[in-house]
């Protein structure tokens, strides 16, 4: 008898959060640059906005990625992590790398203009949740259990 295959489907690897948020920026650039329906933020302000939303969603994702890296354990949204990682940025928030990419989507919409794909940025919170997050918190509190309910009535989900 052959052991089942528990591995995720191919097309599970197009379903990963960066593949959202690339899709996100795409439809937000061509918006700006095609459809810009003569909308805009305000130049400088807007400039400087985006850049500190940018730089701050990538230093979220950098120190949640030191901590995986730390704590030696799979940051692959798709896997059950081998450890619950509570400690650096996740004593903060229990998904910093998509709060990352939230703030990296917002600031990129904000440094190109793209007043019309603003709504991008709760529809990829929205996505997020409901393919990884949620999935995600089951898996753990299926791995975890006790531990896992502490740290969600400690942590919040995103800020």
């Amino acid at each position: 008898m052959t052991q089942p295959d528990t591995r995720p489907h191919p097309l599970k690897w197009l379903d990963l959060p960066p593949v959202w948020l690339a899709l996100c920026l795409v439809l937000a650039w061509a918006q700006a640059r095609y459809v810009p329906a003569g909308l805009g933020f305000g130049g400088a302000v807007a400039d400087l906005l985006g850049g500190l939303l940018v730089g701050g969603g990538i230093l979220l994702m950098v120190l949640a990625f030191a901590e995986f890296r730390r704590h030696k354990t799979t940051v692959v949204p798709h896997l059950t992590p081998q450890r619950l990682i509570q400690t650096g940025i996740f004593s903060r928030t229990r998904n910093p790398i998509y709060l990352g990419d939230a703030l990296v989507l917002a600031g990129l919409i904000l440094r190109w203009d793209a007043v019309l794909a603003l709504p991008l940025v709760p529809i990829f919170v929205w996505i997020i949740e409901r393919r990884h997050i949620i999935p995600e918190e089951n898996r753990m509190r299926r791995t975890f259990r006790a531990e896992f309910a502490r740290y969600e009535r400690n942590v919040r989900r995103w800020v």
